[in-house]
């Protein structure tokens, strides 16, 4: 092994323990002492259950895990994994969303960035048609904030806005619910095709005792209120009564064992296993996250037999090359590649490509995965002459349009309108994740630290005044730490700009899941809109 790579390794494994130490702060909010309260309420911890829900076995592909740390909302900082577990899994062998609430974070309260969390999974099952299972325990809005987090669209009240239009869609939405859920929240139970209550554990009512009280006058108590024997045997807002979690946990099973079994809507091939380790990443890809990256290598270490069957390879060399187009097999699947190589400058010939490649993909039928590491289409008089503009936005109309499933892996500098092209979260694609080399941005923090430079030194000759070295040197440095720190990993995983990011390690793992569920939807016919020649 040589230096670079060597030290490629190193500084990517250093990275990655910097992300293992958050998910570990997510995965254990409040410590031991949070256990022991849950432990004392005789409940199991949130991802305990899911281990059980989900099929022997299997793996729980887990969303989102570093949402909610450093939003520094009121009263609290943090809020580890948004106080809410979302993800996928295989119950009976059909590939389902768990929504599961972490009552050691404030009680399961939702934040704006919970409902975020709570959205996001609900859409990834109504594009890929999955049935949804609701693990609640929830003290409903988090109050200091309810104007933030409960009268508009894409608040408290969407959740169950979701869950009827999901259940309408014939996608099961099943309650289990190990806890309280009051007010607003006691319609994750009433909302759901089939709820599942616990004898004394679980509560659903719209007004606690202490409200009856209040409003009405009448002393009751929680369990004679809306306790799971009232609601399985009284109101019917429930329908299956257990005695314990694990007796609940079968239950759900037992809903869902006799649905009809998914398959993917594509000619699946046997899987091969790549011949490139996928370890090999951590040396291929260079630590300075803008130095240009060689992405075939990347291709063959996640694809099956280390095979890219590439399309154009000769086209425009040097300007057309700086996005890849191609096929790859992915655990048997047939995958469209729109990938950044070089240092990912998108031309004019590397949009003309990406857009052509991005349509014959669409009349194929086959999904497309897009590698994303382009700071931004070129710019400059040539460039604009050549019609860089137009042949940009064909290639942002092409990934609008294509009705196959998308999912854009982040993988270096993600800027501008290359975010757009290269079908960023505004471009819907079926999921998005970023490893710890992403920086997404409208700009690097050195590029934005200059033309705000610019723009300062003019305000101040304005007024007179010159800035010294040593002022110009502290302002840029200020802008850079603050634009570099908003694209960091950290801060857009935080704030569910992706859903998730990835060890280098995982890669493979992960798009294949993510593919498989993307293609459980029959794929439409493709339909675009007008292009510019």
């Amino acid at each position: 092994m040589d230096d670079t790579r060597k030290n490629n390794r190193l500084f990517w494994k250093d990275e990655e323990k910097k992300l293992q130490e958050l998910e570990e702060q997510a995965i254990w909010p409040g410590g031991d002492d949070a256990v022991k309260r849950i432990a004392k309420q005789g409940k199991q911890l949130v991802r305990e259950l899911i281990r059980k829900l989900i099929d022997p076995g299997t793996k729980f592909y887990e969303l989102s895990l570093i949402a909610g740390f450093g939003m520094n909302y009121p009263e609290v900082a943090d809020v580890p994994c948004a106080g809410l577990v979302t993800g996928l899994g295989k119950i009976h062998g059909n590939w389902t969303m768990i929504v599961a609430n972490d009552s050691r974070v404030k009680a399961g309260t939702y934040f704006p960035i919970t409902l975020k969390k709570h959205m996001r999974a609900q859409a990834i099952a109504e594009r890929c048609g999955l049935n949804c299972v609701y693990i609640a325990d929830s003290g409903g809005v988090f109050l200091p904030m309810q104007a933030d987090a409960f009268p508009d669209d894409q608040h408290f009240g969407s959740m169950f806005y979701n869950m009827a239009r999901l259940s309408a869609m014939g996608l099961k939405q099943i309650t289990l619910s190990t806890g309280g859920n009051t007010a607003g929240g006691a319609y994750i139970v009433f909302m759901a095709c089939q709820s599942v209550m616990i004898d004394k554990m679980s509560y659903s009512f719209l007004g606690g005792p202490p409200l009856v009280k209040m409003a009405t006058g009448e002393v009751i108590s929680a369990e004679d209120l809306g306790g799971a024997r009232v609601h399985t045997g009284i109101s019917g807002g429930a329908d299956h009564f257990c005695q314990t979690q694990d007796e609940a946990i079968e239950r759900v099973r037992d809903i869902l064992s006799l649905d009809t079994k998914q398959f993917i809507h594509i000619d699946r091939f046997n899987e091969v296993a790549p011949r490139m380790c996928q370890d090999d990443l951590y040396e291929i890809l260079p630590a300075a996250v803008n130095q240009g990256i060689q992405v075939r290598d990347f291709l063959r270490v996640i694809s099956d037999d280390s095979i890219f069957i590439e399309y154009k390879q000769n086209y425009a060399i040097g300007r057309g090359d700086n996005i890849v187009t191609g096929k790859i097999v992915l655990k048997g699947m047939p995958v469209g590649v729109i990938a950044s190589n070089g240092v990912g400058i998108i031309f004019v010939e590397s949009a003309r490509k990406a857009a052509e490649w991005i349509v014959r993909c669409s009349y194929e039928k086959i999904p497309i995965l897009f590698l994303q590491s382009a700071p931004g289409y070129m710019v400059g008089s040539e460039s604009e002459h050549m019609g860089m503009g137009k042949y940009g936005a064909n290639m942002v109309r092409a990934v609008s349009c294509a009705q196959v499933p998308k999912i854009q892996l982040v993988i270096g500098p993600d800027n501008g309108a290359a975010n757009y092209g290269m079908c960023g979260r505004a471009y819907r694609p079926h999921f998005l994740f970023s490893t710890m080399r992403a920086r997404t941005g409208v700009m690097s923090g050195r590029s934005a630290a200059g033309v705000l430079l610019s723009i300062e030194e003019r305000k101040q000759k304005d007024q007179g005044k010159a800035m010294t070295k040593e002022e110009i040197e502290a302002f840029k440095q200020e802008m850079i730490n603050k634009y570099d720190g908003e694209a960091h990993p950290f801060f857009c995983g935080a704030r569910i700009l992706n859903d998730g990011v990835l060890k280098f390690s995982e890669i493979r793992d992960w798009l294949s899941m993510a593919f498989e569920v993307s293609l459980i939807r029959p794929i439409d016919d493709p339909n675009f809109g007008n292009f510019r020649f």
